[in-house]
């Protein structure tokens, strides 16, 4: 029998090398994010062009990006590589780096000093123009002074003599600081002047021939493989912290952390997208734009390689438009958030950045929108396997895009709809779900619905409304996350159908009814659950908040529920609505109110004029209060009956208490 044996290509290998020194980079710079950002305030703020002009604040901003920046940026690349004890010693280290490039400027600039001086101009303002800031030295000395202070602790482990070990430890990092300081004096210095000279004329060359936006042919398609952050805070941030230390801004912060392109692949998915891919997209377009999380976009693109012509396009677009604005940060955007771009956009820049990311996500979104369009691939691609695949170039598990698809992608046996209380709208919302999964042939599909908090993580997939989404997925994180905004008749339910169809095969025949849930407990009598005093027709206009009031007050009256509970009507309407769609409310109680329940029952209240429901119209509000699980079969049977344009037509027709409760109980349980 034949074996064969996998090896890791060439290629495979330089990847992982690039991704782990990529990745060392930004990690040495992603931590001290904070403190870039507090630099960009305080320039934007109080430099003589700043917003707050201020000249005794502005002399803070020197110090901080000369030494402060560098020195933390030291210290955390030498706690990577050996602790406090290296982070002590590689943070000492740079201040030799420091030191050693202003002096070379300065001897290189003797002359220039001199006319400067004679023109009666301090020196220290002389020295600020020149000064190159140390932040490739301290991504070099940082690391390197660490890995030599643990080479040197090792060849001395086990042999100091007892009670001594606090002094060699003491003066063995002091002596290795300083001897690091001396070589970041003559060596570093010197190499890192001459590198970020280079860089700074290679970028100079590249935007004085308009040639910039070409970086997006690397940038966008090496984002989306692995090396988003390593591009972005290892190379760019360096570099750009150079450039607005000089200009007051950058254009660079915005090679890779402009948001527009991944809003544009994410749109194209939303409108021309199938299955959880396109149910998944409009969700992860709002992380992606206003939480600045990149990364929950590019499984998309790695499902449709060809997409990465659309990023590609929009971002050299994006960054096409940034030049000819001669736009710029003053500060790295981090996360890519909108909302951290505009925080750190320069004074006069706004329009020119805000038209770049328009253009970068339309350019973008036509392009995508017309490739996925014309796509006659029988193959759909698989969210999932995507996701998996960045994980795996990424070299480390993905939260976010996880949220997406779910850590399981084979077939789909149980599907919940989950809400606050479990009582009434995951109840519709999944006796319409439910009707549809089997009409497509999936009776072995179980569609249930449950409070949130009695959610586990063994459900394939869930659904929530979208208000509720983020809580359920830290019940749930291994199941699919849907989100729903109309319980009565969402599009989403019709992509679920389909997402189960490309993950279980091809459905059986259809159901004539939809099965229902067991319940252990009988079902009471419709006149118990819906008794008399409780059906009012034709109520006179009134507020939201007074017609929740109103059916809460109809279900203490019957004896149903407590006041508590009708207080706890409008709790639950503040964490999430309770409008189904369809000119349908369901108002109820919270999970934790059910103890003021003291048997089920309903109400039924119909308006002459529509209740504005937070922007939705309602016509009709059912109350429930419910003891057990009685009422979810007559909910189901409601939720048939406002599914049907014709059924909800008859109730806004009906005169009489009596044609109501006909139409009503002619679906009644049996």
């Amino acid at each position: 029998m034949a074996t064969s044996t996998t090896h890791a290509t060439s290629s495979d290998g330089l990847r992982v090398r690039i991704q782990k020194f990529g990745t060392a980079m930004s990690n040495m710079i992603m931590p001290n994010i904070p403190a870039l950002i507090a630099w960009g305030f305080l320039t934007a703020l109080f430099i003589p062009d700043g917003w707050l002009p201020n000249a005794d604040l502005a002399t803070i901003v020197g110090p901080a990006i000369h030494y402060l920046l560098p020195i933390i940026i030291a210290a955390t690349g030498g706690r990577m590589i050996y602790g406090d004890r290296g982070a002590v010693v590689g943070a000492f280290a740079v201040i030799g780096a420091i030191a050693g490039s202003d002096l070379l400027i300065a001897n290189t600039n003797a002359d220039a000093l001199t006319d400067w001086l004679a023109a009666g101009k301090p020196q220290a303002e002389f020295t600020e123009l020149g000064q190159i800031h140390m932040f490739l030295g301290a991504m070099i000395l940082g690391p390197l002074s660490a890995w030599v202070m643990k080479q040197l602790d090792s060849l001395w482990d086990g042999k100091v003599k007892s009670g001594f070990e606090m002094l060699v430890n003491q003066f063995s990092a002091g002596i290795t600081g300083l001897a690091m300081a001396i070589f970041g004096f003559f060596a570093v210095a010197r190499l890192v002047n001459e590198i970020t000279n280079i860089a700074s004329n290679i970028v100079e060359t590249l935007v004085d021939n308009n040639l910039l936006p070409l970086t997006s042919v690397f940038i966008e398609p090496a984002k989306v493989f692995f090396l988003n952050n390593a591009i972005n805070h290892g190379a760019l941030t360096p570099l750009g912290l150079q450039e607005a230390a000089e200009n007051g801004k950058s254009v660079l912060f915005l090679l890779e952390a402009n948001p527009g392109p991944g809003l544009g692949i994410l749109l194209a998915f939303t409108f021309f997208g199938k299955g959880l891919a396109k149910a998944s997209a409009p969700g992860a377009a709002i992380i992606h734009f206003f939480g600045g999380i990149h990364e929950i976009y590019f499984p998309y693109v790695l499902m449709k390689p060809k997409l990465l012509l659309a990023v590609i396009a929009g971002g050299a677009t994006g960054v096409a438009v940034n030049v000819a604005f001669d736009t710029g940060l003053r500060a790295p955007a981090s996360p890519g958030s909108i909302i951290a771009v505009f925080a750190q956009t320069a004074k006069g820049s706004y329009f020119g950045v805000a038209l770049s990311v328009a253009a970068s996500a339309a350019v973008t979104f036509a392009i995508a929108s017309l490739l996925l369009k014309t796509d006659r691939s029988e193959d759909d691609g698989d969210l999932a396997a995507a996701t998996a695949q960045m994980e795996a170039t990424k070299g480390k598990k993905s939260s976010v895009s996880s949220m997406l698809t779910g850590a399981a992608s084979g077939p789909i046996n149980s599907i919940v709809f989950a809400c606050d209380a479990g009582m009434g709208s995951s109840a519709m919302g999944a006796s319409v779900l439910r009707k549809k999964i089997r009409a497509a042939g999936f009776a072995d599909v179980s569609v249930v619905n449950k409070a949130i908090s009695n959610l586990n993580d063994d459900i394939d997939l869930v659904v929530t409304h979208q208000d509720l989404t983020a809580r359920a997925q830290q019940r749930t994180p291994s199941a699919a996350h849907v989100s729903v905004e109309n319980f009565m008749n969402s599009p989403r339910y019709d992509e679920i159908v389909e997402l189960v169809e490309q993950r279980n095969g091809a459905g059986g025949a259809a159901s004539a009814t939809a099965a229902e849930p067991a319940t252990t407990e009988s079902l009471a009598s419709a006149d118990s659950l819906l008794p008399e005093g409780s059906l009012v027709l034709d109520a006179p206009s009134e507020s939201r908040d007074e017609a929740i009031t109103r059916a809460g007050a109809l279900l203490v009256a019957s004896g149903a529920a407590d006041q508590a509970y009708a207080d706890a009507m409008h709790t639950r309407e503040g964490s999430v609505s309770t409008y189904m769609g369809n000119l349908l409310a369901i108002p109820h109680g919270t999970n934790d109110a059910k103890s003021g329940v003291s048997r089920t029952a309903i109400t039924f209240v119909r308006y002459a004029e529509p209740v504005d429901w937070k922007g939705k119209e309602v016509r009709f509000v059912i109350g429930i209060a419910s003891a057990g699980n009685e009422h979810l079969k007559l909910l189901a049977k409601i939720a048939e009956i406002f599914v049907d344009a014709d059924q909800v037509a008859r109730l806004q027709a009906a005169g009489t208490e009596a044609e109501v409760r006909a139409i009503l109980g002619a679906l009644q349980p049996a």
